[in-house]
């Protein structure tokens, strides 16, 4: 299967959520009503792209009726050049240290992925040719180092852990000097869901990063945060306030293949400016896919296709 068909399954149940509001426009009508208005803009906003991005395609909408008048289909390839706009031509790019090992921390809420999605993002660097290691620093939930070194021993990457009830921090220092030593490429910390609302726990991500710095001058190289697509524009507080404590440098987004709120991807992306570097479209180890802006865009407004 194609990026496209992929990207365009996994996005299918947004793709309904968002023609769904497009009843009215796709008769053919050349202006535009305050109903049918009314009707994209809860379509859009009933998908999660957010307030400021929904009014920034309902004006660019209004702007095209006035000038050439429309139909459907006009809309879904305005929408899609209007959310291609907020997206940087190379935004999932991994940043990588100019020598040695490069460290990518992954943070995030319970429940969002992080431990699968760490073996995942293993596997993309695996089949680039690059060599990677998994660092263990989720030390308190049960069966949670258990799980990462089963995805280690399928995937045959490498683990770094300690036992339950050890500092993360201290995990995470020895998985950069493990990783350092022997040369490794990518060495990807899993670190344990927290709520964003919790200062000592924010508190503890921070001194991650920073013993993994002093280890590693530089590191991490890349802070990623994984979210839920399930939580749509909810998931925002958590991104501004992971944001905050660990400066982030780009965003995961999970689950887009079971959600109608797809247009979340589009929402937190506008609103903080923080590049979007992966999308998960299904449960399979490569269904996290770098994230294409043209690609996710043309597919996720995709009208009148079938599966």
């Amino acid at each position: 299967m194609g990026l496209f068909e992929k990207f365009r399954k996994g996005l299918h149940q947004t793709q309904n959520r968002i023609f769904s509001g497009f009843k009215k426009l796709v008769t053919g009508s050349p202006k535009l009503t305050a109903d049918s208005i009314e009707e994209l803009e809860a379509a859009l906003l009933g998908a999660d792209f957010g307030m400021q991005m929904t009014m920034r395609i309902i004006g660019a909408v209004r702007d095209e009726y006035e000038k050439q008048g429309g139909n459907g289909n006009a809309i879904a390839q305005i929408a899609a050049r209007e959310v291609e706009k907020r997206f940087a031509r190379e935004e999932s790019l991994l940043k990588s240290a100019e020598s040695g090992t490069t460290v990518i921390t992954l943070v995030g809420v319970n429940g969002t992925g992080k431990t699968t999605t760490a073996a995942k993002l293993a596997r993309i660097l695996q089949s680039n040719n690059k060599t990677s290691a998994l660092a263990a620093c989720d030390t308190f939930r049960a069966a949670a180092i258990e799980q990462i070194q089963l995805w280690g021993t399928r995937l045959d990457i490498p683990v770094i852990a300690g036992k339950y009830g050890t500092d993360p921090a201290a995990v995470a220092h020895d998985a950069v000097s493990a990783a350092v030593s022997r040369g490794i490429d990518y060495l990807i910390i899993d670190t344990a869901g927290r709520l964003h609302t919790k200062s000592n726990l924010m508190q503890e991500l921070q001194k991650i990063n920073r013993v993994a710095g002093k280890r590693l001058p530089g590191a991490p190289h890349e802070t990623l945060l994984v979210l839920d697509a399930t939580t749509g524009m909810n998931a925002l507080n958590q991104a501004r306030e992971f944001n905050k404590a660990v400066q982030l440098s780009g965003l995961i987004i999970t689950k887009l293949d079971g959600t109608s709120k797809g247009g979340m991807v589009v929402g937190i992306r506008n609103e903080l400016d923080i590049p979007v570097k992966f999308i998960g479209v299904g449960e399979q180890p490569d269904d996290l896919q770098p994230f294409d802006a043209h690609t996710f865009t043309e597919a996720l407004f995709s009208i009148g296709e079938e599966e």
